[in-house]
């Protein structure tokens, strides 16, 4: 059953109709929008000290105070405006409770951008008659813009993720419709109040008429930036994978010194654990955390050292395919590999390769390996997409969910990263477990490697990943 609604709250950003909405729905029995009330500059509107008996002071000490106060000394259901540099304890409140109706208010960032523009040449900020109307040309600055869109847009995906999160909605609501009655009826019905109007009533006049060629001095200047811009994220990569967890019990800690080493899935670990065993010989090497128990050991060991490794994604891949798919042994994903081989057509052999398993085969076989983990990560399967061959990225992004890492190591360059950690040059060079039946430098050409870099794309571009065979030149 959907909770009653008593109170509201207009997510929205300064130019975008804010002044004008508020007066519209002021205008009905029954709602009250208390302006501003939570602009860390003055409280509900400038120049007043206080809203509904509550002092700024007091709103910074307890938000939810304020909260409350509107709710139940309102003239009927309460609210107020909140913009993205508002107190966000305020706004994680609303958005988390069911009782709040959320009415969120957009418009043209471009338009909302040299509106602001002008209303800090001219400082009128709200206009109720024409003839006091003051009018000015600005200059458009597309590193400003940029600061602001990027804000605005942060902030519209924080509310839009927790409204999906809690299971709610919100009453949508552009500029262009403030001047609908019917839409601003609808809203009042959303918010429980029955009483139609049948004309918007405010006194509250457009401030900027005209065509943004009228507004900005440097309007083609304008044009080229914004068609440089990409509104529309045209240039980001599609992220379909699920979201990865911390994997804490994985995590691997020495006391002496003391280190946390973030391992992710699809690499062999054992020699930097070795490595990590071999410069603390006289305890153990630690794991098994819960996040809590790993959040009491980060307690007791101020100053600790965190770190994770990264690999080239053709040689992790091939290692995984390796270890889990191909071969038969302690490590191998049995009801995957059988499912991979009957329902994919993954050609490998019912048990293990062995003396006819040539390299063609191989190759063959780990290009189509690579097809299937495409599927897999970007939802196309109907298999669970294994943390051993998920992107780096989103592993990454899992770990730093818990805490970041102090340092990102390469494994081409794993020898000289763990000096600089331990604080040494006296470590060997580490050497992982070689591939087999065949080695990667024999299976390696152009058709893997394209393969592979289709399925991780993000990591080549987050690391700087090259091709694989320019891959250890940079050690």
């Amino acid at each position: 059953m959907t909770k009653a609604l008593n109170y509201f709250v207009i997510f929205a950003e300064m130019r975008t109709g804010s002044n004008l909405l508020e007066a519209s729905l002021n205008s009905f029995d029954g709602i009250q929008c208390h302006g501003e009330a939570f602009n860390p500059a003055f409280i509900g509107y400038p120049k007043k000290d206080d809203l509904l008996g509550i002092t700024a002071q007091e709103r910074d000490q307890n938000p939810i105070r304020l909260i409350r106060t509107i709710k139940n000394k309102s003239d009927g259901i309460g609210g107020f405006r909140l913009f993205h540099n508002h107190d966000m304890r305020a706004a994680d409140h609303c958005l988390n409770d069911p009782a709040c109706a959320k009415i969120i208010l957009s418009r043209n960032p471009v338009e909302s951008y040299v509106s602001w523009k002008i209303a800090r040449e001219t400082d009128q900020w709200k206009l109720t008659n024409h003839s006091k109307r003051k009018s000015a040309q600005i200059s458009f600055d597309a590193v400003e813009f940029e600061k602001m869109l990027a804000a605005q847009r942060n902030f519209r995906a924080r509310i839009q993720q927790q409204l999906q999160i809690s299971g709610q909605t919100g009453f949508y609501v552009s500029y262009t419709d403030l001047q609908n009655p019917e839409i601003i009826n609808g809203l009042a019905r959303f918010l429980g109040v029955d009483s139609q109007q049948e004309q918007i009533q405010t006194n509250i006049k457009k401030q900027n008429p005209g065509h943004l060629s009228e507004k900005v001095l440097n309007f083609d200047e304008m044009e080229q930036a914004l068609a440089r811009s990409d509104f529309f994220e045209l240039s980001e990569l599609p992220g379909y994978e699920p979201s990865r967890g911390a994997n804490v019990p994985s995590c691997v800690t020495t006391n002496e010194p003391a280190l946390l080493y973030m391992p992710l899935r699809g690499m062999d670990h054992a020699p930097i654990e070795n490595m990590m065993a071999q410069n603390c010989p006289d305890l153990p090497l630690a794991q098994g955390y819960t996040q809590k128990t790993l959040r009491e050991w980060k307690k007791d060991h101020p100053g600790h050292i965190s770190f994770t490794v990264v690999s080239h994604p053709v040689e992790r891949a091939h290692a995984t395919f390796c270890r889990h798919i191909l071969n038969i042994g302690p490590d191998t994903y049995t009801e995957t590999r059988d499912l991979l081989r009957r329902q994919f057509d993954l050609p490998i052999p019912v048990g293990a390769p062995g003396t006819g398993w040539d390299i063609d085969q191989h190759r063959t076989a780990f290009i189509a390996f690579m097809d299937f983990v495409h599927n897999n990560l970007t939802g196309q399967t109907a298999l669970h997409a294994e943390n051993t061959w998920a992107s780096q990225t989103s592993l990454l992004e899992g770990i730093s969910s818990f805490a970041f890492p102090d340092h990102i190591l390469r494994s081409n360059r794993l020898t000289e990263g763990m000096n600089v950690i331990f604080g040494s040059a006296e470590n060997t060079a580490i050497h992982a477990e070689a591939d087999h039946p065949f080695s990667l430098v024999d299976v390696y050409n152009g058709k893997v490697e394209s393969a592979v870099k289709a399925c991780y794309k993000k990591d080549y571009i987050n690391f700087g990943f090259p091709r694989w065979d320019r891959w250890n030149e940079q050690v």
